[in-house]
């Protein structure tokens, strides 16, 4: 399929799914209320540097951790999870 040109105007089905894939990112780029984290366990942790800048629930230590991009970082004591 030939996409449209240029300052075409998609159809209106595809504009409300289009809106929705919008909507849905820009409320992922920038929240404006607390959004749930990921709950995992310490043994399923994955790999740090796959995932920098991210903040779990490590459910059996009870604890938040941060990627540092190399590691996963305790929030209560600034430990590496191992």
């Amino acid at each position: 399929m030939i996409p449209p040109p240029p300052g075409s105007v998609a159809p209106e089905g595809l504009r409300a799914v289009l809106k929705g894939f919008h909507d849905a990112l820009a409320g992922l780029m920038a929240p404006g209320a607390p959004t749930p984290l990921c709950a995992v366990t310490q043994a399923g942790l994955p790999p740090a540097d796959a995932h920098p800048q991210t903040l779990v629930l490590v459910t059996d230590l009870n604890i938040l951790a941060h990627s540092d991009g190399a590691h996963w970082i305790r929030q209560d004591t600034g430990a590496v999870i191992v």
